[in-house]
């Protein structure tokens, strides 16, 4: 499996000149322990965490002076402290060398990268831009998901699937090569991609018209095709 098979496209990021109050706001809103700061352009420029935070003049947390270490590496170690523990703007506090990797890294070189670097999350990067977030609760869920597949598929819930699929073929409005199609229990996963939100409101009505069908999980991401932006369900685009 690959970075694409299991990232999130709809990345909760920030601008590196927003206020770090905004940031805090944004990561609680979100339930969210860090986030990938874009420029404008949706550049990658740096990343922010919840541990920028835990040393803070605000809380008199701030890391000790270790004269030892400033004679060692010089002043400009206690000055980044400095800047981190007192600045204003994300762009003060952040960390500005990121681990990422591209849409068709393997998951073994992801989890190797978390290992290596101690890290929660890894941004994806593709032409550029932020094009999605591999957390360690993406590859939590992709091993529950895996554990699912592994148990055998009912004739029922093969039935449904069957019978989804097929009506699916038949409308032209149907991106088929973009959407996957799982059944456990008679509830439908539909999973992929999509380029219209009206796609989505009739893949609705074409699940809960196939008999047997109990309930729909929707997995679908919804794509600007005059960008190529990941677009959240309430209308936001992914770059922020």
């Amino acid at each position: 499996m690959k970075a694409r098979d299991v990232m999130t496209h709809c990345v909760v990021t920030v601008a590196p000149e927003a206020p770090i109050g905004e940031a805090i706001a944004r990561m609680i809103s979100h339930q969210v322990s860090g986030m990938p700061v874009v420029d404008a352009e949706g550049r990658l420029v740096g990343i922010v965490s919840e541990a920028d935070f835990l040393r803070r003049q605000e809380l008199h947390t701030e890391a000790p002076r270790r004269r030892w270490l400033e004679m060692l590496l010089g002043p400009g170690s206690p000055a980044e402290e400095y800047s981190r523990s007192h600045g204003l703007t994300v762009a003060q506090v952040m960390s500005r060398e990121v681990i990422h990797v591209t849409p068709d890294t393997s998951l073994t070189d992801i989890v190797a990268l978390m290992d290596e670097h101690s890290i929660k999350r890894v941004p994806v990067v593709e032409e550029g831009r932020v094009a999605g977030i591999v957390t360690r609760a993406d590859l939590m869920s992709a091993v529950a998901a895996a554990l699912g597949e592994r148990k055998p598929l009912t004739d029922a819930d093969a039935a449904v699937r069957e019978k989804v699929v097929r009506e699916m073929k038949k409308q032209t409005w149907c991106p088929m090569h973009g959407i996957d199609v799982i059944v456990r229990g008679g509830v439908v996963t539909l999973k992929g991609t999509i380029f219209d939100e009206r796609q989505r409101r009739a893949l609705h009505v074409l699940v809960e018209n196939t008999p047997g069908a109990k309930s729909i999980r929707d997995s679908l991401v919804l794509i600007d095709p005059n960008t190529g932006v990941a677009v959240e369900r309430n209308g936001a685009a992914t770059r922020s």
